[in-house]
């Protein structure tokens, strides 16, 4: 299919943490989707799909308490409960649309991915309605994962019994620090007692996964204070520990005030987020959670599973619902447009409510894969060859010699392994795995 070509750039990181996104969740970049390939889209909804592929659904709810300042997602604070029904009957009526289309009529979802926002602002009420019309339109029998994002401050024990009644399996929890002074100069709506009370609540209604997020390098963030995170989650005992290395998007409020001068914020260095980051895997390691991935830590005596993410990595369709949101259908991106408004005024106007779309090709989804199945610390060669027909080894030889060279990673026969720096920085490395026309470029 290819082989090596021009030689990546060695890989590097920046020391200081600068405006722009590091984090890489897709490929190509976003900055290379547009309006013209929609139509790509439009057809390829009208055709059938190989029933060997997996597919998933991820819902959008885009309403929050309050704005983080290191938010880089589309969301809400002004909306209340009459506006997010409008909404969700939105949401209902794309369900109907897309679940009818040749390309996903039959199939059945084996996840559900519930992310904002903050999925746990909107009432019991409104969560029960809108699951109701995800399985009138799409059987859940085969659903392995329902996985369902929640800021603390939102959750009571009623809303938790009605998200568990739904069918979530995996509840992740948006604590990110456990220092109030930290959580309110950074823009967090919540507080350290109200995850303290909602912990019990969630214990007791025997979700078959927690997991708590934490972030590295928000503002205020000293050593003692990331200790003593990291001591207070292994006290929490979740499931799993997802650690983010804070960046700066162009769209947060961190970044828009860095752009225009008005920042007075001290940012740690990526050194220090790295520092951090490896003294939490460490230490947790010791606590006895193992690496799952460049992010998270899971618990040596449970057998966590990530469907949504290792189906995502490994070339799966998701079908995305709501605004802003993202999916991949046979081997075409897209995104639904950012504004709720224009989301309903399309979905009003009995019009597919696309903003943009990316047909890809066979190499783009090799590398796709490739650089997402990285993020894992691992990549097994013989998956490629059975499926593309090629040795990544070779098709990556320049990139991974550097890798290697810089003891980022190590080849071992079939297996391409990298170090505990290789993981610290991973999404740094993975613009060398890029095709030459992509790098260099603005991701979003």
């Amino acid at each position: 299919m290819e082989t090596s070509g021009n030689a990546a750039p060695r890989p590097s990181a920046p020391a200081k943490t600068e405006v722009g996104s590091v984090f890489i969740s897709n490929y190509p970049p976003f900055s290379f989707w547009g309006e013209e390939a929609v139509p790509d889209l439009l057809n390829r909804f009208q055709q059938p799909v190989q029933a060997d592929v997996p597919m998933g659904l991820y819902l959008h709810v885009p309403f929050c308490r309050k704005r983080c300042k290191f938010c880089y997602f589309k969301v809400y604070t002004d909306k209340n409960s009459r506006q997010i029904q409008a909404y969700l009957d939105a949401v209902t009526r794309e369900i109907e649309r897309v679940s009818a289309y040749p390309a996903v009529a039959g199939r059945k979802p084996r996840f559900i991915y519930v992310g904002g926002g903050t999925p746990s602002y909107i009432s019991a009420r409104h969560l029960r309605g809108v699951f109701r019309a995800l399985e009138a339109r799409f059987p859940f029998d085969e659903v392995q994962e329902v996985t369902f994002e929640c800021e603390p401050g939102t959750l009571t024990q009623a809303k938790l019994a009605a998200i568990r009644e739904v069918g979530v399996t995996r509840l992740s929890l948006g604590v990110e620090n456990f220092d109030d002074q930290i959580l309110s100069d950074n823009g967090r709506a919540h507080i350290s007692t109200e995850i303290y009370r909602v912990l019990p609540w969630i214990r007791e209604m025997g979700f078959d996964q927690v997991n708590i997020d934490l972030i590295a390098g928000m503002v205020g963030e000293t050593w003692d204070n990331w200790k003593a995170n990291i001591e207070k989650a292994i006290e929490v005992d979740p499931d799993s520990i997802t650690i983010y290395q804070m960046e700066l998007p162009y769209n947060t409020k961190y970044s828009q005030g860095l752009l225009k001068g008005e920042s007075g914020e001290v940012f740690a260095d990526w050194a220090t987020k790295r520092a951090w980051h490896d003294y939490a895997i460490s230490r947790l390691i010791e606590a006895g959670y193992d690496v799952s991935s460049g992010y998270t830590m899971v618990k040596r005596d449970k057998a966590c599973r990530f469907v949504y993410r290792d189906a995502l990595w490994h070339g799966a369709d998701l079908i995305p619902l709501g605004c802003s949101s993202f999916g991949h259908l046979g081997g075409v991106h897209y995104q639904n447009h950012p504004s709720i408004e224009r989301y309903v005024a399309a979905i009003e106007a009995g019009e597919a409510p696309l903003r943009r779309a990316f047909k890809t090709s066979e190499t783009d989804r090799l590398r796709r894969e490739a650089l997402l199945q990285l993020k894992m610390g691992r990549l097994q060669v013989h998956p490629f060859r059975e499926k593309y027909g090629v040795d990544i080894r070779e098709v990556f030889a320049d990139h991974l010699d550097d890798l290697v060279a810089t003891d980022m990673a190590h080849v071992e026969g079939e297996e391409i392994r990298l170090t505990r720096q290789g993981l610290l920085r991973v999404d740094s490395l993975l613009p060398g795995f890029y095709e030459e026309k992509y790098r260099g470029s603005r991701y979003t």
